[in-house]
């Protein structure tokens, strides 16, 4: 059976041993929709993504910047990012990390209305 209810300690238990790597893991999947944790403290290296997708911060806080706009967020914030936007985290507190949820078809909800 595939798991239904995960914690952001299972989540991190799932992340790539090389500490180098990005601090990223998917730990829920269904159709289209792909539950991951993010926990990036360095750079924040990703890149536009096919899907819309929604953080919802667990722990610390950053800045964020979507498009060249930046806003502060911490721990019970969400942010909405659709389709093909630039986005990334800054200025990262040690404990940061959010989950982020992918959903709908490439290019994002809105494309297919």
């Amino acid at each position: 059976m595939e798991a239904w209810k995960v914690s952001p300690t299972d989540a991190v238990a799932a992340f790539p041993a090389d500490p180098a790597a990005m601090r990223f893991a998917y730990v829920l999947q269904h159709g289209t929709m792909k539950l991951g944790l993010y926990a990036q403290t360095g750079e924040d290296r990703q890149q536009p993504h096919r899907q819309d997708e929604l953080y919802f911060v667990v722990s610390g806080s950053a800045d964020f910047v979507k498009e060249g706009e930046r806003v502060a967020c911490k721990a019970s914030d969400a942010l909405f990012v659709e389709a093909g936007k630039v986005h990334r985290f800054e200025n990262a507190s040690p404990d940061f990390s959010t989950w982020v949820v992918f959903w709908g078809p490439d290019g994002g909800d809105a494309a297919a209305a």
